[in-house]
């Protein structure tokens, strides 16, 4: 038997019952390197397993955000989003023309922020960061010059 994907031993350690198919949505998003939603999920899972319904995916996803397992983003494309929750904070950079999402970390902009909250009067907490822009200089639409 293979080694657990690591969003599957987060299931097994908050004590969820991992199905097959559960395994395999597991997977989808455990090597996910963008941001799919859950229609990119059930077409890369059920291309793994066809047997995979869309419910069951959605169903999946919503399970594993309730348990913190995953991170649910609207980048204002009208499409919900999911990444694995962790602690390593970042923030996002997104292409509007393209959909591309670039995260990244800045000190400057945590220090920032909580300055902000400080001069009001405020501890913080926590915060979500999400920038909307376009790629200067774009000539093609494929980005390139």
């Amino acid at each position: 038997m293979s080694q657990p994907t690591r969003i599957e031993q987060l299931c097994l350690d908050k004590g969820m019952k991992m199905t097959g198919q559960r395994r395999i949505i597991a997977k989808v998003l455990s090597e996910a390197e963008d941001h799919p939603d859950v229609e990119e999920v059930y077409r890369r899972a059920s291309g793994i397993d066809p047997k995979i319904s869309i419910a069951t995916v959605y169903r999946t996803v919503r399970l594993f955000e309730e348990a913190n397992i995953l991170d649910r983003h609207d980048f204002g494309d009208g499409r919900s989003r999911y990444e694995e929750s962790t602690e390593n904070h970042h923030d996002h950079l997104i292409d509007i023309q393209s959909g591309k999402v670039i995260e990244f970390h800045s000190e400057e902009i945590e220090a920032l922020q909580k300055a902000i909250a400080e001069k009001h009067g405020f501890e913080l907490v926590g915060h979500r960061l999400e920038l909307y822009a376009v790629l200067k200089n774009r000539q093609g639409g494929d980005g390139s010059k």
